[in-house]
């Protein structure tokens, strides 16, 4: 797989191999190339504002985090994708992994699939849906959620995780992106941020024992893994591995 190092272990493991210092270089400059061919993509100004904005946040750094997790081949859900920015670069640097993004705004999805023909990508697709009408399918390796968790309502969240699980195999992968509540100045920074961002989406950041608690009850084995940032986003990441 191109970029990433791992040991071959279960997806909970927390041991990973490390490559030299100039092959990481090299990878990081051709992830950053990659950063940008993704927002030249979309022909919409204001959307590419949008994604340097989001890939600000979530940088190159944290998606690596997260992508060290991912399958090497095989299906992958993105519940929730937006535009689909992360789902491209995931198709982009995975090429053996088929990509499915899910989101309810037809707008976001029609650009997506847009900006995916522009990249040349046919590992990954996209359609209108919503998350909380998610219902299954097909069976998938792997699905993950960016940032999406602390946007739905709470009582529809174990529903939600609990028809996630219907489509994983076991062992099969589920990886949640969202934020921490701690420390509180970075919770409440971000709390504005989200209000502008989209004054009519609810917002409820989870207490990370509880959120790993309705994990666990929803048919999950899961760990944190906490991403630090010198910037004032609490990110964190919970990785679950259907029982």
């Amino acid at each position: 797989m191109p970029g990433w190092r791992r040991c071959r272990q279960s997806p909970a493991s927390s041991r990973l191999t490390t490559a030299s210092p100039s092959r990481a270089t090299a990878i990081g400059s051709m992830r950053s190339d990659t950063v940008r061919r993704v927002i030249r993509a979309y022909d919409d100004w204001i959307v590419r504002g949008y994604c340097w904005g989001r890939f600000w946040i979530l940088r190159q750094r944290f998606l690596d985090e997260i992508g060290q997790y991912l399958p090497e081949r095989g299906r992958v859900l993105d519940l929730g994708c937006g535009f689909g920015l992360f789902s491209l670069y995931y198709a982009s640097v995975l090429p053996e992994v088929r990509l499915q993004g899910l989101d309810r705004n037809p707008r976001r999805i029609a650009m997506a699939q847009a900006a995916a023909r522009r990249l040349g990508l046919t590992n990954v697709s996209y359609d209108v849906g919503d998350v909380m009408d998610f219902r299954g399918g097909e069976r998938v390796d792997a699905v993950y959620m960016l940032d999406i968790v602390h946007h739905i309502p709470a009582d529809a969240v174990r529903p939600l995780l609990e028809q996630v699980a219907k489509v994983l195999p076991a062992g099969g992968l589920l990886l949640i992106k969202d934020v921490d509540r701690t420390p509180a100045y970075k919770r409440w920074f971000t709390h504005v941020l989200d209000k502008v961002m989209d004054p009519g989406t609810p917002v409820r950041y989870w207490d990370a024992d509880e959120l790993m608690a309705t994990l666990t009850e929803s048919g999950f084995g899961v760990r944190r893994h906490l991403m630090v940032d010198i910037l004032p986003y609490p990110h964190i990441l919970y990785i679950c591995v259907r029982q």
